[in-house]
C-alpha cells in the first residue's frame, strides 16, 4: 500500500483573493490554474496556484453571508489555515488509505470527484481538516478559471493573462540588496525591536548569528561504520 507522497494542496482562507493571486504570481512566480465557485457551498470561491502539476497553494474566500454545505459557520478569518490535502499516487492508493483510516476508527468520506482531482476527507487532532487527493495530470486552466469568478474578484483581462503566465525572472545570484521595510509590504513574523535588529544585519550576519545547524542528538553519518575499539594492550 502506498502512503501520502507530498502535499497536494494547502488551502488558506483569504479576504482578498486577488491580492493573494497577485502576490503569489508576482513574488513567487506561481501560475494561476483554477478560480471557481467552491463545490458544495453558497458563495465561496476557490483559487489554485501551481507549484507543480501535483502540488498547489489554494485559497478559499468566503464573502459575507456565504454558507458551506451542511453548516452555517461564520466567515473564515482571513490569512488562516483552512485545510491541507496530502497527495497519493493513484485512486487505488486513495482507497487503500481510506481503508487504513477507517481501520483506525476514524470516519472518512469519499472519494469525491472534483474534476481535476479525487479526494477523501477526514479529521485530525485539535480539529484539523484533512484530505487525501490524487490526480494524474495538472489542472487545465482553460476549464477551471471561471470568468464569472474572475469578474467577482475584480481581475481584468490583462491581469488574468499575467496571472496565468507570470513574467519570468532572471536571478541575480543572491546579490539583490534588502529593500527598506514598507508598511504596504509583507514581512517576516518577527515583531518590534527583533525585526528592526534583524534588518540592520547583513545577509552574512543573519546566517552566522541566527543559524543553529547542530542536531539535538550526535550520530554518525549514514553509511559510515562505527570505528572498531582499539585492541587491548598485552600485559
Amino acid at each position: 500500500m502506498g502512503l501520502p507522497n507530498g502535499v497536494h494542496h494547502l488551502a488558506l482562507n483569504t479576504g482578498d483573493m486577488k491580492a493573494q493571486v497577485e502576490f503569489f504570481t508576482d513574488v513567487l512566480g506561481a501560475e494561476l490554474k483554477a478560480l471557481y465557485w467552491m463545490h458544495g457551498t453558497n458563495g465561496y470561491f476557490h483559487g489554485f496556484m501551481k507549484l507543480n502539476d501535483l502540488s498547489y497553494i489554494a485559497f478559499v474566500q468566503a464573502p459575507q453571508g456565504a454558507v458551506a454545505a451542511g453548516e452555517a459557520p461564520p466567515v473564515p478569518v482571513a490569512a488562516t489555515f483552512n485545510h491541507v490535502a496530502f497527495s497519493v499516487a493513484s485512486e487505488t492508493e486513495l482507497l487503500a488509505m481510506r481503508d487504513r483510516i477507517r481501520s483506525r476508527g476514524v470516519v472518512v468520506v469519499g472519494p469525491i470527484d472534483h474534476g481535476f482531482c479525487k479526494s477523501i476527507y477526514f479529521g485530525g487532532p485539535e480539529g484539523l481538516r484533512l484530505e487525501l487527493s490524487t490526480n494524474e495530470e495538472g489542472i487545465d486552466e482553460r476549464a477551471w478559471i471561471d470568468p464569472e469568478v474572475v469578474e467577482k474578484c475584480g481581475i481584468d483581462a490583462k491581469e488574468l493573462a499575467r496571472y496565468k503566465a507570470p513574467v519570468s525572472y532572471r536571478d541575480q545570484g543572491g546579490t539583490v540588496a534588502q529593500p527598506p521595510l514598507a508598511a504596504d509590504k509583507p514581512h517576516p513574523g518577527w515583531r518590534g525591536e527583533t525585526l528592526y535588529k534583524v534588518l540592520k544585519m547583513s545577509d552574512a550576519e543573519v546566517t552566522a548569528k541566527m543559524s543553529e545547524p547542530t542536531p539535538p542528538v550526535k550520530v554518525e553519518p549514514r553509511g559510515k561504520k562505527a570505528s572498531a575499539p582499539a585492541p587491548a594492550m598485552a600485559k
